[in-house]
């Protein structure tokens, strides 16, 4: 199947959409469960590998680097090529940098696993572009639901990636190798699912079609900048705490089984909600969602702060998943909304840049902040929820700078 000419649907018909929301929600359910499995054991591993424990969540940081990194050619590419070919592309980065990692293990070589890692990331930047896509074919109505709905498939990955590190991390000798090879067969059987995908190519532009704001232009619109800092903070938290999450749980006395089961609730908790996120920003607008989501990331970490007993964790992890679900889901729905369909390559590729530019600072400062900063596993979990008080502060001033505002639209 190839992906058809360019003929937007009618506002009132949404059947393409909903047939392409259907097809991301199986990928974001199959090969989103490579995320969680890695990022369960990406510290372990390398806990187990690195000669400094303060390196533990390199490879982690790493992956988001990647993600970072590949952020704009592959949006360049989708805006050229169409979405179909970025995703492939990507699935065929997560199945290399599976093999590369599982290779690294093997060896027992942590440049090599490093170098796994990084090119993951080109995996996780196209998964990123999952949710951008249910928006391109759908009307204005319908678009924050169909945003919502393909986040929703994380739903899936939550039970199954956990549940797959518990069959394979130690179903080898090398520990964490069946893991990785695992991750190779998703992203080969994934891959077939983009076949169904009917998202048209954007035209080629005539010399006489409007250009579009440049990168600077776009990102200094209050709305956009706002929705911007709102999804870097909502996601480097989340990734700050959640990276941190198995490190700490072992370091506290549980084992990897209790790690697994926190990183499930936590993973459920961030997708359950997307089956009305979509509901409550068309109801309540996305400034308020977001909102919602910051104090529910705030009281994630005072949760976290009051003790390390396995509820403690639970119940933490379990507001940090909402709290992303709706501060994410919020900021990409107020991004998706300002800028034209001619500056989406340009605009979402500049956004996860700077998404998983933050994510990569807070994913590397995570394993720092636990293992080095603390002197114990239980000082280094209090140290990385107390970072999360000046970057909340940050984006909450930001969303009352825009509602503040007066003729912004």
């Amino acid at each position: 199947m190839t992906e058809s000419a360019y003929h937007p649907a009618p506002p009132d018909d949404d059947r393409r959409a909903r047939r392409n929301v259907v097809v991301l929600v199986l990928a974001q359910a199959l090969l989103g469960a490579q995320m969680p499995m890695i990022f369960t054991i990406g510290g372990l591993a390398g806990q187990s590998l690195a000669t400094n424990v303060c390196f533990a969540t390199l490879p982690i940081s790493l992956i988001v680097m990647g993600s970072m990194l590949a952020a704009t050619p592959v949006s360049h590419m989708m805006q050229k090529y169409g979405r179909r070919v970025g995703f492939m592309i990507g699935s065929g980065a997560g199945a290399l940098g599976a093999a590369v990692g599982a290779y690294g293990l093997y060896q027992a070589s942590f440049p090599i696993f490093l170098l796994g890692s990084l090119i993951t990331g080109v995996y996780m930047s196209a998964q990123g572009f999952y949710r951008f896509a249910a928006a391109d074919t759908a009307s204005e109505a319908f678009r924050p639901k169909a945003i919502s709905y393909v986040m929703a498939g994380g739903l899936a990955a939550a039970v199954i990636g956990p549940q797959l590190i518990k069959a394979t991390s130690q179903a080898l000798v090398i520990p964490f190798l069946g893991a990785y090879l695992t991750v190779i067969a998703i992203n080969v059987v994934g891959a077939g699912l983009f076949f169904f995908l009917d998202i048209p190519k954007p035209p080629v532009p005539s010399e006489d079609a409007p250009k579009g704001r440049t990168r600077w232009e776009l990102i200094t619109t209050p709305r956009i900048a706002v929705a911007v800092i709102c999804a870097m903070v909502s996601y480097a938290l989340m990734n700050l705490v959640m990276t941190s999450t198995p490190l700490a749980v072992v370091g506290c006395g549980f084992d990897e089984g209790n790690a697994a089961d926190i990183v499930t609730a936590h993973v459920l908790a961030m997708y359950i909600p997307s089956f009305f996120t979509g509901h409550l920003i068309a109801r309540f607008g996305t400034e308020k969602i977001v909102a919602t989501g910051l104090v529910i990331l705030a009281g994630a970490g005072a949760v976290a702060l009051q003790g390390v007993d396995l509820s403690n964790f639970f119940v933490a992890l379990v507001l940090l998943g909402i709290g992303w679900n709706f501060g994410f889901i919020g900021a990409t729905t107020m991004l998706a909304g300002a800028h034209e369909p001619h500056e989406r390559g340009r605009m979402q590729g500049l956004n996860d840049l700077l998404v998983f530019g933050g994510v990569t600072v807070a994913s590397l400062a995570s394993g720092g902040l636990l293992n080095c900063s603390g002197g114990t596993a239980q000082a280094g979990w209090a140290l990385v929820n107390l970072a999360m008080a000046p970057f909340l502060v940050l984006a909450g001033g930001a969303l009352i700078w825009l509602a503040l505002r007066p003729d912004d639209a």
